[in-house]
C-alpha cells in the first residue's frame, strides 16, 4: 500500500511537514564534551527524510545536565556544533527541531561536582542515573529556591534563542519522562506549599513559565511540548493524573502551541484508561503520538483521526529511511541495544538506506 495517511503532508501556518512519521527524541551519548559534532550532523542528516526530526535531550545549562555524554545548548561552542547540525539537516531537506531538557532531580552528584541535583521538593525516588561510571542509583535532591526556578527559567529562554541562533526550526520543552518539568506537575514529587505547589494551577505553573518562555522566542507555532503521564519513568506518579494532565493540556491549548507530543503507549495493561483521546479532544494544534506504534497502528491512529502525526524512536536508529520503507512495506532492520550509548559511528551512523 503506498497510500498511507502516513505519508501525506502535513500543513500548519508555520510549516509544511513531508510526512506524518516524525523522529522522537532519543539520548544517544555521542557528545563527550556536550557539544554536537560532524557525527552528530551525519546521523541527523540521514534522517532528514523524517517530517520532522526532534533533537534527542539537550540540556539548557550546567545544573540541567543528567546524562553522560549528552550535547548542551548554553554556550557558544555547542550554538556552533548545533548550527552544523541545521545545516545539514536543511540541505537534506529536513526540518528540525531541538529538544530542551532539564534533568532536575533524575541526574547525580558526578554531574555537579559533588552537589545534589535540584527539584521541586527534597522527596526520594527509586531510579537509576546514567553517569560517566554507569548505571547509579538516584539520591535524594534538593528543593529549589524560588529564585532558582526564576532563573531556571530563563534558562530555557536563553537556550531557546540559542537554539533559534543555531539554526532550528522550533524547540520542544521535554515535559515528560519524570524530567523537571513533569517532577514540577504531578504530586508524587511535588510536596511544596509555596506558588509552585499544591493545587494543580500551581504545580503546572513551571511547565507552562517554561513553555512561555519558549513562546516568547520562537512564537506558538513553532514550540512543541511533551507530555508523558502514563510513564512513570523516574519513579514519578500523582493522584489525579487525569485531571493533571487536562488541565495541562488545557493551559497549552490556551496559548495556541504548535504541537503536543503525546507519550502513551498504543496498548496499555487492563483497567488503565488511555488519555490520547481526552487530550485530543482538547488540543486543536498538531497532536503527535509516541510509544510502540508500527506501521500499521500510527497508520490507524492517523486515519482515526486520533493523531496528526507519529513520532518513531527506535525504528529511526537502525532505518535512517524509514518513510521510504514504510512506502515499500519492507522488513524494518533491528537496531543493536548494545551499541545505543557506546560512542563512536558503530550503531549510530552506519546503519544504510535501503538502496
Amino acid at each position: 500500500m503506498t497510500d498511507l495517511k502516513l505519508l501525506s503532508p502535513l500543513k500548519t501556518d508555520a510549516f509544511e511537514f513531508k510526512n506524518r512519521v516524525f523522529m522522537a527524541p532519543m539520548s544517544r551519548s555521542r557528545s563527550p564534551d556536550r557539544v554536537a559534532n560532524e557525527l552528530t550532523a551525519r546521523y541527523y542528516a540521514q534522517r532528514a527524510t523524517a517530517g520532522l526530526i526532534i533533537t534527542e535531550g539537550t540540556q539548557i545549562s550546567e545544573q540541567a545536565i543528567g546524562w553522560t555524554n549528552s550535547p548542551g545548548i548554553y554556550t557558544d561552542d555547542q550554538i556552533e556544533g548545533w548550527r552544523k547540525v541545521t545545516q545539514a539537516v536543511h540541505e537534506a531537506d529536513g526540518l528540525i527541531f531541538a529538544q530542551l531538557w532539564h534533568t532536575g532531580r533524575a541526574s547525580h552528584p558526578d554531574f555537579h561536582g559533588g552537589a545534589l541535583p535540584v527539584a521541586p521538593s527534597a522527596v526520594p525516588f527509586d531510579s537509576q542515573v546514567f553517569t560517566p561510571e554507569g548505571p547509579k542509583p538516584a539520591v535524594t535532591p534538593r528543593a529549589m529556591t524560588l529564585e532558582e526556578i526564576q532563573s531556571t527559567i530563563q534558562d530555557y529562554e536563553t537556550a531557546a534563542r540559542a537554539a533559534k541562533d543555531a539554526g532550528f526550526d522550533g524547540v520542544e520543552v521535554h515535559g515528560a519522562n519524570g524530567f523537571l518539568p513533569a517532577q514540577f506537575l504531578e504530586n508524587g514529587p511535588n510536596k511544596r506549599t509555596d506558588a509552585y505547589g499544591g493545587p494543580v494551577e500551581n504545580r503546572a505553573r513551571f511547565l507552562l513559565e517554561a513553555t512561555d518562555a519558549a513562546i516568547r522566542v520562537f512564537g506558538p507555532s513553532r514550540v512543541s511540548v511533551r507530555l508523558s503521564p502514563r510513564i512513570p519513568y523516574n519513579d514519578m506518579g500523582d493522584s489525579d493524573l487525569e485531571g493533571t494532565y487536562m488541565f495541562a493540556v488545557e493551559a497549552l491549548e490556551a496559548r495556541k502551541v504548535g504541537i503536543l507530543h503525546f507519550m502513551e503507549p498504543v496498548q496499555l495493561p487492563d483497567g488503565l484508561k488511555l488519555l490520547a483521546p481526552e487530550a485530543r479532544k482538547r488540543f486543536t494544534g498538531q497532536f503527535i503520538v509516541n510509544v510502540g506504534y508500527d506501521r500499521e497502528t500510527a497508520e490507524q491512529a492517523i486515519a482515526t483521526g486520533l493523531a496528526d502525526a507519529v513520532a518513531f524512536g527506535t525504528l529511526f536508529i537502525s532505518n535512517p529511511d524509514l518513510p521510504e520503507r514504510f512506502r515499500r512495506d519492507v522488513a524494518l532492520a533491528p537496531s543493536d541495544p548494545a551499541t545505543h550509548y557506546v560512542g563512536g559511528e558503530q550503531g549510530y551512523t552506519d546503519y544504510p538506506p535501503l538502496d
